[in-house]
């Protein structure tokens, strides 16, 4: 059992993003193969879904897999799709128990079947969970994300069911892939970079950005209580 996080500050943000980035490199620093890395990170990945509930966070995004990742050595590529489905039918029963709803979003139809299936497995079986949903991002591209909403709405112009003047950010963020949920509040990097990496650049636009040095594999429920307490010591002004 994870302990419950206290932050510093009452304010709680409800939706948290993660770009889990470093897993190659700890498994480099630790003399291991990266598919060790990629490991370790699904278990840290169970810890942080647990914490962020326990602190009181409605949403957590993680980037699983990005369109970029596609170009990755093959055979770290198939490692990643088979630890992935591994995740998911290992830890699907424990989330149902647990009250995670789980969302998969990013384009679906490049994944390998039994991945797919894992997945759209862990859905069915979540959707009436309601303490805290899990958007796993796999295969995911913000520039794509976007894309394809501007498509769908083109073709409802097309078809006349909205004009074009009708269209806001609204229904431009009703077309998106997160579509209905809260736009993260905070996001977190793990290992040390600071840049976005084609994840949710339209919902980001307001974002809070926190980065640590700390990889993936090693972040933990202090450091992430860390990122909390920063969120809560920051003055929002949306522009204002």
């Amino acid at each position: 059992m994870i302990e419950r996080i206290e932050p510093a500050y009452a304010t709680v943000p409800r939706h948290v993003a993660i770009i889990m980035d470093g897993n190659r490199r700890w498994a480099r620093s630790h003399g291991m193969p990266p598919l060790e890395g990629h490991r370790r990170g699904m278990r840290t990945l169970h810890t942080i879904v647990e914490t962020a509930a326990h602190a009181g966070v409605e949403v957590l995004t993680v980037y699983a897999f990005s369109e970029e990742n596609w170009q990755r050595d093959r055979n770290e590529v198939g490692g990643l799709m088979e630890i992935g489905a591994a995740f998911a039918r290992r830890e699907t029963a424990q989330l149902v128990r647990d009250g995670v709803r789980v969302r998969l979003i990013g384009r679906r139809d490049r994944l390998p079947l039994p991945l797919r299936e894992a997945f759209e497995t862990m859905e069915a079986r979540s959707v009436a969970n309601r303490r805290i949903t899990l958007n796993l991002a796999v295969d995911y591209g913000a520039r794509s994300e976007l894309t394809a909403a501007v498509q769908a709405l083109a073709r409802d112009v097309a078809a006349g069911t909205i004009a074009p003047e009708d269209i806001d950010e609204d229904a431009l963020a009703r077309n998106l892939w997160t579509a209905g949920l809260p736009d993260p509040d905070l996001l977190i990097r793990t290992g040390g970079d600071l840049r976005l990496s084609n994840f949710l650049l339209f919902q980001c636009a307001y974002t809070e950005l926190w980065s640590t040095p700390v990889t993936w594999p090693a972040f933990g429920a202090e450091t992430f209580a860390d990122a909390l307490d920063s969120f809560a010591r920051r003055q929002r002004r949306f522009g204002k």
